[in-house]
Formats: structure tokens, C-alpha cells, sequence
């Protein structure tokens, strides 16, 4: 009996840190992989307004100027040029589904966040991701194992206060932990961390101007864009807050080849307290 050909492991050490935060530096942007999923959902031209409609608790004005900065950056693209004509994912737009499939597979796995829509597991995860430098630090500690932060900005050639800060919100994300409590104490990758090297490789791959992608075939269907994690930030504007649930739109919350989950009603009386950003 043949045993079956498990997939190579992708190392961390392996991917070029650089090229990996220049593409994460245009789709970690927060609302960019929702709007991006929304548009591959639909299959279709969609308006500003009608993307803004999937995107719960986003103004229509915000979800404008990030489609526009998505336009810019080459992932969607336009018919002509008139005002409020509408945005359709381009070939680039398109080819970002196996990369929305690895970062979703990594935080089901790695990360205990709870249950939300898939769309907002994947900008979760990007997001904790989009730091300058992070990709060089996690390398530096996959490559030696525990060291104290000194020793890890002078592996990766930081500024040691920076270093320091990084390493903070990489333990704030669940990507790096301490050996111990007291100052001074050695920093490791978590097994989070640890198990990025799929995530970097899926990243990198995407960014390759050499990579395939080709619009010969449809895109497979991507997550809903219904917005139901309830710690998400609502904000204090009872009336706005219940327009934006009401405009939320209902839809099946699977991504790819992952099973829809029940998703609890988001009510308009929710205003939870604002989970830290995690902004580059």
C-alpha cells in the first residue's frame, strides 16, 4: 500500500523578507481583502455603494477610497472612468485566492480567535502580519531559536528600540512569547509563528511577476462578506451603527473548501470595546 506524498513544509528562512512585506503592504491594508473577496463572491462589476453594502459598519466613503487605492495598486480594475462607475477584480485581483486560502487555513489552526466570518478571519490575520520588519525578526528567531531582543536587532540589522516595539506587538499578535518573565528574558516563536513559513510562501509566490495569473477560468467562490464577529469595533452612533447592520447582508460564511458555521446576530445595542489595531 503506497503512502500518500505529504506537501513540503515552506521554510521561513527560505522567502525574501522584503518581497513579502512589499505585497503585504498592499493587501494587509484593512478592508482590502474583505473588498477584494466581496468582489470574487459576486462575480460581477460592483458600485462603490454595493460593496460598501456588504461591508457592515464601513462608510460608503471609506470603501470608495480604499477600491481607489486597490485601483492604483493594480488589483481591481474599472471600464472607463466615469464617477461611480464600477470596480471588477482584475487578474492580480483574482489570483490572490490561494493566498486568502493559506492565511485562513493558518488562523484556523494556530490562532484561538473565536468564531467570525472568514472574510474577517483573513483581514485578522494579515493584519496582525503587516508590521515593517516583523518578517525579518520572525526569520532571525526561526534561523536561532531563542535570543534576547539585543542579539535579534543585531541578527536583522534594527534599531534596537524598534526591535523592541516590534517584538511587543508580535507577542501582542501571538507570534512570538518569552522564555521567562523577568527583563531581559530570551524571545521564541510560538507555534503560530513557527508555522507562518506557508503563509510567507503563499505571499511571496503571489508577488513573483513571473507567477501564473491567468483569468482563463473563473475564481473559485470566496468567503461571505458578512460582517459577525462581535468585537468588532461599532462605534457610539446608535443610528449609524443600526444602518449598518441592517445593510449587512446575509450570506453562507465558508471560505474555499472550509464548512459555513452559524454566525451569531450582531444586535445594534453591541458596542463593544474596540480591539487593538494592529496598523503598519
Amino acid at each position: 500500500m503506497s503512502t500518500p506524498v505529504q506537501p513540503p513544509v515552506s521554510s521561513i528562512g527560505s522567502v525574501d523578507s522584503q518581497r513579502v512585506e512589499d505585497a503585504l503592504a498592499l493587501i494587509g491594508p484593512k478592508w482590502t481583502a474583505w473588498s477584494a473577496m466581496t468582489l470574487a463572491q459576486e462575480s460581477r462589476p460592483m458600485r462603490v455603494c454595493d460593496v460598501a453594502a456588504r461591508l457592515p459598519f464601513v462608510s460608503e466613503q471609506f470603501v470608495g477610497k480604499r477600491l481607489a487605492t486597490m485601483h492604483t495598486d493594480g488589483l481591481v480594475t474599472r471600464d472607463d472612468d466615469r464617477r461611480g462607475a464600477p470596480y471588477r477584480l482584475n487578474a492580480l485581483g483574482q489570483s490572490l485566492a490561494p493566498v486568502y486560502r493559506t492565511v485562513s487555513d493558518w488562523s484556523h489552526t494556530h490562532l484561538s480567535i473565536g468564531q467570525m466570518a472568514e472574510a474577517e478571519r483573513v483581514e485578522d490575520a494579515l493584519r496582525r502580519l503587516l508590521l515593517r520588519s516583523a518578517t525579518a525578526v520572525v526569520q532571525v528567531l526561526d534561523a536561532g531559536g531563542p535570543m534576547r531582543f539585543v542579539r535579534i536587532a543585531e541578527e536583522a540589522g534594527l534599531d534596537n528600540g524598534f526591535t523592541r516595539h516590534r517584538l511587543l506587538r508580535l507577542q501582542a499578535d501571538g507570534l512570538v512569547a518569552r522564555t521567562g518573565t523577568r527583563l531581559g528574558d530570551p524571545y521564541l516563536l510560538t507555534d503560530a509563528g513557527q508555522a507562518l513559513g506557508a503563509v510567507y510562501a503563499s505571499v511571496e509566490r503571489w508577488s513573483n511577476p513571473g507567477a501564473v495569473r491567468r483569468t482563463s477560468s473563473a475564481p473559485r467562490p470566496v468567503a461571505a462578506a458578512t460582517r459577525t464577529h462581535v468585537s468588532a469595533p461599532l462605534g457610539t452612533d446608535g443610528a449609524r451603527t443600526a444602518a449598518a447592520v441592517r445593510r449587512s447582508a446575509a450570506a453562507p460564511n465558508s471560505l474555499f473548501s472550509h464548512a459555513p458555521q452559524p454566525q451569531p446576530r450582531v444586535l445594534a445595542a453591541m458596542t463593544p470595546q474596540p480591539a487593538p489595531g494592529r496598523g503598519r
